[in-house]
């Protein structure tokens, strides 16, 4: 399994992704789930997989040289797309030429074609974009409202990115919510796994520096792992327990009415049991 999250932000775009890969409990893998497409002074576009680790090589590496009939001489590709829908139409268009070659040898040995990824960044002349393809090669793009997306083992994760992103969020405090979330998922599941790369691109750089690998012994995910477990057990336990008997309280947890109870089948002294 894997665990990816892709953040756009009015700043900039986060992308946070582990490597752990596996085929049951003893065939545990490191393969990188990030793609960074780069152009100085013209485009940024990162990929995010998951899923069958097969599916997504290929379509990593047809999609360096996937041409889409545009209805013009020249074929549209990532490199020349003027727009990230036109690039993420070539995704889409890999995606499905992968189905085609090897979807049928998948069906045939009971295997479901399954790949997952985020695809985002930013071509010159237009603002950043953000989307999420599916294995069928369609896609959807975030929004103002919906500013992340996830693939993976996202169920662990997604509660803090809920409560704490706006698209207004900073892009460092972006990177720190991502990296709980992470945090989290590795905490609760062993499918996913360290290292970690986590890139942060900042809007109309075309570029950035600011990208790591994240092992076990990195200081800073460290303090997250420990600082975040803490903190989290000193806030449970500030929080008042439940009053059964009513109580001076503020919050009682017994309505006087009592409503909504369960049902109950009271057994009388001497009922018969048939």
């Amino acid at each position: 399994m894997t665990y990816c999250v892709g953040i756009k932000l009015d700043a900039g775009l986060v992308f946070l992704s582990d490597s752990r890969t596996n085929a049951g409990m003893d065939q545990i893998s490191t393969y990188r789930k990030m793609m960074i497409y780069e152009r100085a002074d013209d485009r940024f576009m990162v990929l995010l997989s998951a899923g069958n680790l097969s599916i997504s090589q290929s379509v990593r590496e047809i999609l360096q040289v996937e041409k889409l009939d545009n209805g013009t001489e020249e074929p549209l590709t990532i490199w020349n797309a003027t727009s990230m829908f036109d690039a993420v139409r070539v995704l889409g268009s890999a995606v499905r030429r992968v189905y085609e070659q090897d979807g049928p040898s998948l069906k045939a040995a009971g295997v479901d074609f399954n790949a997952s990824m985020v695809f985002g960044g930013q071509i010159k002349g237009e603002p950043m974009r953000l989307f999420l393809m599916y294995s069928a090669g369609n896609f959807i793009e975030a929004t103002r409202e919906t500013c992340y997306f996830q693939v993976g083992e996202s169920k662990y994760g997604k509660p803090i990115l809920d409560r704490v992103l706006t698209p207004s969020t900073p892009l460092d405090e972006a990177a720190k919510c991502a990296l709980v979330s992470m945090d989290s998922t590795l905490k609760s599941n062993l499918g996913v796994g360290l290292p970690l790369d986590l890139l942060v691109y900042r809007e109309g750089s075309f570029q950035t520096d600011q990208v790591v690998c994240i092992d076990e012994q990195n200081p800073y995910f460290r303090m997250i792992h420990d600082t975040w477990g803490q903190r989290l057990r000193e806030v449970f336990e500030s929080i008042d327990d439940p009053r059964w008997d009513g109580g001076d309280t503020a919050h009682p947890l017994m309505s006087p009415l009592r409503r909504y109870e369960p049902m109950r089948k009271i057994r009388h002294p001497g009922e018969r049991i048939v």
